[in-house]
């Protein structure tokens, strides 16, 4: 029997995600990196409007790239489409992400090289999409947020909060237990990593009588950071919220109130309250003050953005009609006796977790091409450096043959690399950027691709807890910033 979802409970499901994702990070936004406990119990201000949050901005950009390119995604849209519409934002995570896409890295490799904050919240608060895209199966929202947060997290806690928060979001659409959805989102990420460690902190402090302000302490002394918007005690902060809450608006204040990244535990709580509850579970106290609306932060690119909830739900709901899978949506909602079992299958997440985050991937076509640096992306001079390339794509057999071409002056030889095909380079001089050209070629079908390593000159490191350098004018990133598009 396949899992069915009634039409129009999960249509109101989405729009209660939406919703709650507005609500929560209106609440939070005037408060945001203030690491101190507040006192909320409601708006403070009380908005007339939901305030710009790249929180949903960003899952706005990937909304177009699925509509264009088709709800099942591929790591080389994901940096298309950042370059295209979110390569204005230089904050933290985002700014080293468009940094080394525009020296022409690409993800994974992308997402963690130089890159000081793959820990932080930047991916985590993006997971709602990928579990409207695929509610009731945790699994496959968990892979999309692994290719979502390898973009600007790979390898880092933030890649591991958005596996967990798209899971437990999926999960939502057909469990309301809350220990039960947290196990789902646990079994899709490294059992030893920070933000399950926290999670399961937060877990510990309600199940033993912990009052809400010692939990709270607990998480900010043993997980604090110095950085606000750190994903590891936010993680904590937000489950926090929702263990300890006693209705949606007293959920969200208890996160809010714990303090640090708070405009993205209110919004990611709210999604999550908004899909369980669905629009009879949203309290028109907090609904009425942000209304319907969508509003846009300046450094967004120029994308078609939804113009209210209710736009952003059918664009979503059409969506996840095209995306197949393996639930279904009828007239009404149909659960197997084995649902339990079947939300906990985690191999698509657990495979995408072992893939290679030394490497960079790019697209020829329906072709995927992908350069395994074996370590840094950089080639020193006079050391040999092995590098291999793996390839997918309908045509291409196992034995196809592979070249690689490197610059004039270079020295490039094959040699065993296993199941992949490897080259080992060497140049006495290398540039500072570097283009290699990757060949794939089948009786039927030929690909080619370039990637690029970088020389010493090129990667000579990024202070820590710095930001890249910013427009002083609309304070967006240099060279691709809102005032060039006027």
């Amino acid at each position: 029997m396949t899992i069915t979802l009634g039409r129009s409970e999960y249509r109101d499901k989405v729009y209660g995600c939406w919703l709650g994702k507005n609500i929560g990070g209106t609440l939070g936004a005037p408060h945001e990196c203030k690491k101190y406990v507040h006192a909320l119990t409601f708006y403070d201000p009380v908005p007339r409007e939901p305030l710009p949050n790249d929180d949903l901005d960003l899952q706005l950009v990937w909304l177009q790239m699925l509509e264009e390119r088709g709800p099942r995604p591929r790591l080389p849209d994901f940096a298309e489409y950042w370059r295209r519409y979110a390569c204005s934002y230089p904050w933290n995570e985002y700014g080293f992400c468009i940094r080394n896409l525009q020296r022409g890295l690409r993800p994974p490799v992308s997402g963690w090289f130089e890159n000081y904050y793959v820990d932080e919240m930047g991916s985590p608060i993006r997971s709602e999409i990928w579990a409207c895209l695929r509610p009731a199966e945790p699994q496959a929202a968990a892979e999309l947020a692994w290719m979502d947060s390898a973009m600007d997290h790979a390898g880092g806690e933030g890649m591991f909060g958005e596996m967990f928060w798209a899971a437990v979001e999926s999960a939502a659409f057909v469990l309301d237990d809350p220990y039960e959805l947290i196990g789902i989102g646990l079994d899709m990420i490294p059992p030893s990593c920070n933000i399950a460690r926290v999670i399961r902190e937060a877990v510990w402090c309600r199940r033993h009588g912990v009052r809400w302000g010692e939990a709270r302490e607990r998480v900010a002394t043993i997980f604090g950071s110095v950085q606000p918007c750190n994903a590891i005690p936010n993680h904590g902060f937000a489950v926090i919220g929702w263990l300890y809450g006693e209705d949606f608006g007293d959920r969200l204040c208890k996160a809010v109130n714990c303090g640090y990244d708070t405009d993205c535990t209110g919004a990611t709580l709210g999604s999550l309250l908004g899909i369980l509850g669905g629009t009879r579970g949203i309290p028109k106290r907090w609904s009425a003050p942000v209304g319907r609306a969508i509003a846009l932060h300046k450094l967004t690119g120029p994308i078609r953005a939804p113009k209210t909830v209710d736009e952003l739900t059918d664009r979503t709901v059409a969506l996840a009609e095209r995306a197949g899978g393996a639930v279904s949506f009828g007239a009404r909602t149909r659960l197997p006796a084995d649902l339990g079992a079947r939300l906990r299958a985690n191999d698509r997440a657990a495979a995408a977790l072992r893939r290679d985050l030394r490497a960079a991937t790019a697209a020829d076509g329906d072709v995927l091409i992908t350069l395994h640096y074996g370590g840094d992306p950089v080639v020193q001079p006079g050391l040999a450096r092995t590098l291999s390339v793996s390839f997918e794509g309908p045509g291409l057999t196992r034995d196809a043959k592979v070249g690689l071409f490197a610059p004039k002056g270079w020295r490039v030889r094959r040699v065993d690399g296993g199941d992949r095909a490897a080259f080992q380079v060497t140049t006495p001089s290398p540039a500072d950027t570097n283009a290699l050209v990757v060949t794939v070629e089948s009786p039927t079908r030929s690909a080619s691709a370039e990637f690029v390593i970088l020389g010493p000159g090129a990667a000579t490191g990024f202070a820590a807890a710095r930001n890249i350098e910013y427009c002083p004018t609309c304070r967006g990133t240099q060279g691709c910033c809102v005032c060039l598009r006027r």
